[in-house]
């Protein structure tokens, strides 16, 4: 199974990083999981320079792909030749959205009548591209799902887990990421947002 992590120029570290670490945790056999970016290397909103793994062309191959947020992303759905490349395929791949990420997957027409969660920044652009946008942190219908605030890239991560090994192995993430003296609290939180969507 390959997992890419689409990010872009202004990528928000937490919410590409985040979940690289907690979908790195998984060792099978064929899993992997790679940033892909549109040139070799992109650079966060807070000046990271971070090299791509894959390109975008890529991405459209994989199992699952998670599109992250940032600063620039209202730059990147007015790019149409940028925009031109993210070929995704919700009836073969798992696609997931972190904050502004909702807003391409709305670009590109994949959240049709399906709504989204993103961060309250980004919500009034999500919901001008004709998207509802809910006051929760993840949802999720058949094989789109999306999250809202930096720290909700958790559940995006634990729901391709879920989807693409299983429950317990999404649990088994997310436990090995989580504070000491909370993991249980962490575990719960994480498993209650997804398993309504599974």
């Amino acid at each position: 199974m390959h997992i890419a992590i689409v990010s872009f120029e202004g990528f928000n570290e937490l919410d590409s990083l985040i979940a690289l670490g907690i979908l790195n945790r998984i060792k099978l056999p064929g899993w992997r999981v790679s940033i892909a970016g549109p040139s070799a290397q992109i650079r966060s909103m807070n000046g990271v320079l971070m090299e791509s793994q894959i390109t975008l062309q890529e991405a459209c191959t994989a199992d699952a792909v998670i599109v992250g947020s940032g600063s620039r992303t209202r730059e990147v759905v007015e790019d149409a030749a940028l925009m031109a490349q993210l070929q995704f395929d919700p009836a073969r791949q798992l696609l997931a959205a972190q904050c502004s990420g909702a807003l391409i997957l709305a670009r590109l027409g994949l959240l049709d009548k399906v709504p989204a969660c993103t961060d309250l920044t980004t919500k009034p652009w999500v919901q001008a591209a004709g998207v509802n946008v809910l006051n929760q942190a993840f949802y999720a219908s058949g094989n789109i799902a999306t999250a809202g605030g930096c720290l909700a890239s958790q559940y995006l991560a634990a729901w391709v887990i879920a989807r693409l090994v299983d429950t317990e192995a999404a649990a088994s993430a997310i436990d090995y990421v989580a504070p000491v003296g909370e993991k249980e609290d962490y575990v719960e939180r994480a498993m209650r947002n997804v398993l309504p969507y599974l």
